[in-house]
């Protein structure tokens, strides 16, 4: 899916919110565990509730890996079900040598056909490089995260007056375009986003963090929204698990509704 596709679902919709299907088996409602795959029909009804509502679906990887092979086969399954003119992201925050990523990326843009991919920047440019030789793919920069353990590396003060995330953005910037290379930036670090911007004006960003960990939508929009929107705002547990009976998907849709509307006044 190419920029141009992502902006027209945006106006069309008047949303620029992405849902994480972060499913954990231990968290869906009960009587789902009847079903051949519950994570499958979790996943399943959780989308037909949001779809009209959202421009991006983000399953979180680990969640799926974590069930072995029958969750390879759920997510499999998630990934052809969500139409196809909804964005596509693997939160898998790969990035290793490049015959390595080479492969990464042969799993999630061939094998299971994601639009998009997070990745972490760590090893530099030959890890990041095999993501960027697809086309109409998209790389998702780690750049600024919300965890508590952020300020462990990505704050430290370097010799030219930077902090390290600043620098990790501004360098990695250079290795693809905005029209292949996106950033996560974490919604509870919103006050940064207005250098992040200074650096990246036209680059989409991924702004997780909004709900459960706090952040602030608003503030998050006032700071890093450009001309083109350039945001895509995920909320996970906060929309997929608002309810956790026979009416969870009507409770998620409820939840990410409220959002949608608060960002239509933006669009």
């Amino acid at each position: 899916m190419n920029k141009s596709e992502i902006i027209a679902q945006i106006r069309t919709k008047k949303s620029f919110l992405c849902i994480g299907l972060d499913t954990d088996i231990k968290r869906i409602p009960s009587f789902l565990l009847e079903y051949e795959d519950p994570i499958f029909e979790f996943n399943k009804r959780i989308i037909d509730a949001t779809k009209d509502l959202c421009v991006a679906y983000k399953p979180n990887i680990a969640f799926y890996e974590a069930m072995g092979v029958n969750g390879w086969k759920s997510l499999e399954k998630t990934i052809q079900y969500i139409p196809k003119n909804i964005f596509t992201i693997a939160d898998a925050k790969r990035g290793d040598i490049g015959n390595t990523s080479k492969k990464y990326a042969e799993t999630f843009f061939s094998t299971y056909s994601f639009d998009a991919i997070t990745v972490a920047p760590y090893m530099g440019l030959d890890s990041i490089t095999p993501f960027l030789n697809y086309t109409n793919k998209w790389t998702i920069i780690l750049g600024l995260t919300s965890n508590k353990g952020s300020s462990s590396f990505q704050y430290l003060n370097l010799d030219n007056g930077r902090q390290l995330f600043n620098e990790v953005i501004s360098s990695s910037s250079k290795w693809g375009n905005t029209e292949n290379t996106m950033y996560v930036i974490g919604a509870t670090q919103s006050q940064d986003l207005i250098e992040i911007r200074k650096l990246i004006p036209h680059h989409f960003l991924l702004i997780p963090g909004i709900g459960f960990q706090g952040g602030n939508l608003d503030d998050v929009i006032k700071n890093g929204l450009n001309n083109e929107v350039g945001l895509l705002v995920n909320s996970s547990r906060g929309i997929i698990y608002a309810g956790n009976d026979t009416q969870f998907a009507s409770k998620a849709r409820d939840v990410a509704s409220s959002i949608q509307i608060q960002m239509s006044k933006y669009l």
